[in-house]
């Protein structure tokens, strides 16, 4: 029997790590541990919550001695930490939050599992501590138009000959990269000074079911739904690297059990798209979905000013672990946004908990003794 915790389990990736893991290892005791933040919801695993190797625990990565305790108490063998604040806008109005949880509460974390692995006779054997980071901690790639493809994997455009790989230098330019950047440096020194066996991948923009409503596709969902107002920084001229949540859950599914240890993978989909494109795909299949004339709300978009520090272009090359253990992205895009936009088109009451704040009532109550 493994002892997994999973952090952030309750956000929108987490979640989609958690119901992957609780339903393929029936074996695993799976431990999901979240604060309950704003973006984390429950009701993202709802489907999966009776299940007996499955177990939730409100908590704070912060705390240092109520994570060593966990840990302690459940034996666990592995972490997977995903648990981050994660929207750049945020960080640019209060930094301080970011660095408390994605900095200090990844030693937290890091320090608590020292402390009892190595209280163990096997120490380190057996035992992992994965961190899952992101693309931005490389900073931004030059906007161009060459020829040809990165890989294999069939891409939407290419919009330049650089890519990120494992040793692009770390370059970040939001108080939100910085403080990921600083989290992935903590992980990999434990491992050089103590030998904690570690794993950091950096994956690119995730989109999918669950994800919290600030974020691009399923706020413009929404309000096309609604006919609201669609923002769009600069000229959307901005592009990113887009990949199914499920096929991030996979890579780290693969990562976990196969992947080297001290070693890094980058996960993306060879899947670019300029922000103004993507806009209009989603506006397009909305408006099929709800039975209006595609195209019939473009004129929703709203040009605002740009982001502070935007960075122009992010783009990952997952050849490594492609060729490494064997992973590659199961969707392209057009398909991914067809199931996407129908998950939340026909799970309204979700998004309507989300945008009404009822959700975080309902667990302010059941867990106000915490």
């Amino acid at each position: 029997m493994k002892t997994i915790i999973i952090t952030g389990g309750a956000g929108f990736i987490g979640s989609h790590v958690v119901r992957l893991f609780v339903n393929k290892y029936p074996d695993y005791d799976i431990i999901n541990v979240d604060k309950l933040t704003y973006a984390g919801n429950l009701a993202n695993l709802r489907d999966i919550e009776g299940k007996p190797n499955y177990r939730f625990v409100k908590a704070d990565i912060c705390d240092f001695d109520f994570m060593f305790d966990l840990m302690k108490t459940h034996r666990v063998d592995g972490i997977i930490h995903l648990a981050a604040e994660s929207h750049v806008d945020r960080s640019i109005k209060d930094p301080f939050t970011f660095a408390r949880t994605n900095v200090m509460g990844t030693l937290s974390l890091l320090q608590a599992a020292k402390t009892y692995w190595e209280s163990l006779p096997e120490r380190y054997e057996g035992k992992k501590f994965y961190h899952i980071s992101t693309d931005e901690v490389y900073g931004a790639l030059e906007l161009t138009h060459p020829e040809g493809k990165p890989s294999e994997i069939s891409a939407h455009e290419v919009y330049g000959d650089e890519f990120f790989h494992e040793y692009t230098k770390y370059n970040p330019h939001s108080p939100y990269s910085a403080s990921k950047a600083s989290s992935d440096h903590f992980v990999r020194a434990f491992h050089d000074t103590y030998g904690m066996p570690t794993i950091v991948t950096n994956c690119s923009n995730n989109y999918g079911p669950y994800q919290f409503p600030e974020k691009l596709i399923p706020l413009f969902i929404n309000n096309i739904r609604h006919r609201k107002p669609l923002p769009v920084y600069g000229k959307g001229e901005n592009v990113r690297d887009w990949l199914y949540v499920v096929d991030h859950a996979r890579a780290i599914d693969v990562i976990f059990h196969n992947g080297k240890i001290a070693d890094t993978y980058n996960i993306g989909g060879f899947n670019e798209w300029k922000n103004i494109d993507i806009i209009k795909v989603v506006i397009n299949t909305v408006d099929r979905l709800l039975g209006r004339k595609e195209g019939e709300d473009l004129d929703l978009i709203t040009y605002v000013t740009d982001r502070q520090g935007h960075d122009m272009r992010y783009a990952i090359d997952s050849t490594k672990l492609k060729n490494e253990l064997g992973w590659e992205p199961s969707l392209q895009f057009e398909e991914g946004i067809e199931k996407t936009v129908r998950w939340y088109l026909d799970n309204q009451e979700w998004m309507d908990n989300i945008t009404s704040g009822e959700y975080e009532k309902y667990y302010e109550s059941m867990y106000a003794d915490r």
